[in-house]
């Protein structure tokens, strides 16, 4: 499978305001938009043929000599087979797009990857759960954490009674929810799972309770299919499973039939082997790899894609740097062009980060952690358990983040 990862682009949003600085009118820099370096896209998955036609490039340009599509760079062909780099403007990318579709075979491939490269720094389309409509680019969401188990490592057994979880599920939305994650099964490192009777037992009156008292959408968080046709069937609108549609072969169905939604995660093994040692080749790509899988197995169940959210799975089956550098790079991982779910609350690494912290003791590293993702624009969604602190630190990285007034000359 051939996959293009934008590792840099310019944002036209600032090469705007560039322009209106140095007076430029609207069509000088429309015009200009498309004649500068847009991207570099690190290429992988490249057969010989595709290569070789892309070595070519060149050579098919119609005026000699004029650069008329991208520049590749091939990887080693020993060490790193079917890797390589194009850089180029938008203009470039989008002729050589046309060109490989025209060409049709192994090129048609090539041109799909480049688009959803291109496209990456796009905003997927909304998504409407329950009463609430999901404009997905125009904040960064937040999901607060309702666990109703004994052994979750942040808050295992505060909430385990109905009555417990459902005021705090009610209190979450109060402070600014925009869902809510239910889950009756803990996904700790080390943990153990449970049956499904035991786990519908334990959501299935919380989803009962909180559906009956506040509009807020809410999610579940199981691998089973058993529970959730229970709770889809009681109200609740997502189900969030951390295997990916791994787990159940059942559970792409039964998300299919209610015609919900699903956040898909990538785990490497499971919670309880999952931090043995993980080890990867190309981090990010296994983790596409992996969820474009768990993509197709939704879909070919007939999950609508417009109802899929992503998750890379922050602390499950990755290692304290593997952690930081997922969120580092999350923009490579919008190639798939759907909604990213990210889950970084009071998670083991940022208790590492500030020198052994209990889970208790770790919201100013969420807060950091969330702010930065909504500066970067790389989570539509952030998965917390303190909401209203969130909420504030996501007021201002999500304003920094969209700041047009630089003053007259620039303007807004």
């Amino acid at each position: 499978m051939i996959r293009a990862r934008p590792i840099s682009a310019d944002r036209p949003e600032d090469l705007t305001l560039a322009f209106r600085r140095m007076g430029l009118p609207t069509p000088a820099r429309e015009y200009l938009l498309e004649k500068l370096p847009h991207a570099q896209l690190l290429l992988t998955g490249v057969t010989k043929d595709v290569g070789t036609f892309l070595h070519a490039l060149p050579e098919r340009a119609l005026v000699p000599g004029r650069e008329e599509h991208p520049s590749w760079v091939s990887g080693d062909a020993r060490s790193r087979p079917g890797a390589g780099l194009l850089s180029g403007r938008r203009e470039q990318f989008e002729r050589l797009v046309a060109l490989a579709r025209a060409e049709g075979g192994a090129l048609t491939e090539l041109a799909g990857a480049l688009e959803r490269a291109l496209e990456a720094g796009k905003a997927p389309g909304r998504m409407v759960l329950g009463e609430r409509t999901f404009e997905w680019g125009s904040r960064t969401y937040v999901m607060g954490v309702v666990n109703v188990t004994p052994d979750s490592f942040s808050d295992g057994g505060r909430f385990l009674s109905a009555e417990a979880a459902i005021s705090h599920g009610l209190a979450l939305a109060d402070a600014g929810a925009d869902l809510l994650d239910v889950g009756g099964e803990s996904t700790r490192p080390g943990s153990q799972p449970v049956t499904a009777e035991e786990e519908v037992a334990r959501v299935l009156p919380v989803i009962e309770g909180l559906r009956a008292r506040t509009s807020v959408p809410l999610s579940v968080d199981t691998t089973k299919a058993a529970v959730a046709r229970a709770v889809l069937k009681a109200g609740a609108h997502l189900v969030n499973d951390i295997t990916g549609f791994r787990s159940d072969p059942e559970l792409a169905g039964a998300v299919a039939e209610a015609n919900a939604a699903c956040c898909l995660m990538h785990i490497r093994g499971t919670p309880d082997t999952m931090q043995q040692a993980p080890r990867y080749e190309d981090l990010v790509d296994e983790v596409l790899d992996f969820l474009d899988a768990s993509v197709t197995l939704a879909t070919s169940a007939g999950v609508a894609r417009e109802r899929i959210l992503l998750d890379p799975g922050i602390g499950f089956g990755k290692t304290f740097d593997h952690n930081l550098y997922l969120l580092r790079r999350l923009g490579e991982l919008r190639v798939s062009g759907l909604p990213l779910l990210v889950g970084t609350s009071r998670k083991g690494f940022l208790g590492a980060l500030t020198g052994g912290k209990p889970a208790g003791e770790r919201l100013a590293a969420t807060l950091g952690s969330v702010a930065a993702m909504a500066v970067l624009g790389g989570a539509d969604v952030v998965r917390v358990h303190d909401v209203a602190e969130t909420r504030d630190a996501l007021a201002v990285a999500d304003a920094i983040r969209s700041a047009r007034d630089g003053g007259i000359l620039l303007g807004r």
